[in-house]
């Protein structure tokens, strides 16, 4: 396995980010030690908050709310899932799954001896932490979950997946535009669960066929999108000429800042595809087991979600009054936020998790 691991300098000039960093070194799985970065604020003796970040972002995406959790009393540790942030970047498609996220972050978390922890997550931090709680259930109080899912999805028609199929392997380039008008007509998968997989596909389509994927550009247009005649050119000229979408904004530069090059892209572009929106994916059997855990998961289990967000909308009536931990709690959909709710959520984020934690 060849891993990459991004220089410090990267980083040097990125704002709002002043933590420590912290890094733990595991078994990759094929004999090579793979490092994970991770920031660790607040009193060691404090309830920690677990907080997991997606695709494509990292632990970055906290800044603003590490703070407010911190002035509340609690302990905030905020890991890099590797292929993202400072943590190491395995450099070949293959070395990433669903499967071995969950395994490399298991080590990271027994190597650290982390207990009696209440979880966030959100995106992919959502369901790789979840099975994270189905793997190591005495280390884990609560959780809370924010704009993701457990996907299981066992009774598509054979004709939508093969559409799906064909559309992911048909070796057209996907550009930018395209993607972008197909994630906007998505209305959730929760609330439309056939259509969603060939919606969806056009992100995973594009991801994958796009050696230099635009991460820093992507987090800029979802999270403060810069004025239309500074994006439209740059669009067109993506689109026409293959010119590569760099960012243009402090924020925007951040969430590029772990990526010096193409090269060190291939979590961010491998990572959509191992979304299980198949019934033919490879983490089927595992979701069945974790969706039996959770079925009669006792603890308390908190959903915040937004209403504006096109990918997970609808996701928390798979949780709430299914897995008993939801009951009587005040579960929130925020009218805004979009699918980075932590970005313009914060405060509202932060207020709940504290809430949760000292009422149980």
């Amino acid at each position: 396995m060849k891993i990459l691991r991004t220089p410090d300098a990267q980083f040097a000039d990125i704002a709002e980010y002043p933590f420590e960093p912290h890094y733990t070194e595991v078994d990759s799985g094929e004999g090579e030690t793979l490092r994970i970065h991770h920031i660790d604020e607040g009193d060691r003796h404090a309830p920690i908050v677990l907080c997991l970040h997606g695709q494509p972002s990292w632990s970055y995406l906290y800044r603003k709310m590490v703070p407010l959790l911190v002035a509340s009393g609690l302990r905030v540790v905020a890991p890099d899932l590797p292929g993202y942030g400072k943590s190491d970047k395995p450099a070949a498609r293959e070395d990433y799954s669903y499967q071995r996220q969950v395994d490399w972050m298991g080590r990271w978390l027994k190597a650290n001896d982390f207990a009696d922890m209440t979880f966030f997550g959100q995106d992919w931090g959502g369901l790789i932490g979840l099975r994270l709680v189905v793997d190591h259930p005495d280390r884990f109080a609560r959780v809370v979950v924010g704009n993701t899912g457990l996907p299981l999805n066992t009774s598509l028609d054979q004709q939508i997946v093969d559409k799906v199929m064909a559309f992911r392997e048909d070796g057209r380039r996907l550009g930018f535009r395209e993607m972008a008008l197909a994630l906007s007509r998505l209305r959730g998968i929760g609330n439309e669960p056939d259509a969603f997989p060939m919606g969806f596909a056009h992100w995973q389509k594009f991801c994958w066929n796009t050696a230099d994927m635009p991460a820093g550009f992507m987090m800029e247009m979802m999270i403060n999108a810069p004025a239309t005649w500074k994006v439209a050119p740059r669009v067109l000229l993506n689109q026409y000429l293959g010119t590569a979408l760099r960012p243009i904004t402090p924020l925007g530069r951040a969430y590029e800042a772990p990526f010096p090059d193409a090269s060190y892209k291939m979590g961010p572009r491998a990572m959509p595809s191992q979304v299980p929106t198949l019934p033919t994916d490879p983490s089927l059997e595992a979701q069945k087991k974790a969706w039996e855990f959770f079925l009669q998961f006792n603890k308390p289990f908190l959903c915040l979600f937004t209403e504006d967000d096109p990918v997970t909308r609808g996701a928390e009536k798979s949780f709430i009054g299914r897995v008993p931990g939801t009951a009587g709690l005040p579960h929130q959909m925020l009218p805004r936020g979009g699918h980075f709710l932590q970005e313009f959520c914060h405060r509202e984020l932060s207020a709940a998790i504290s809430e949760l934690i000292s009422s149980t």
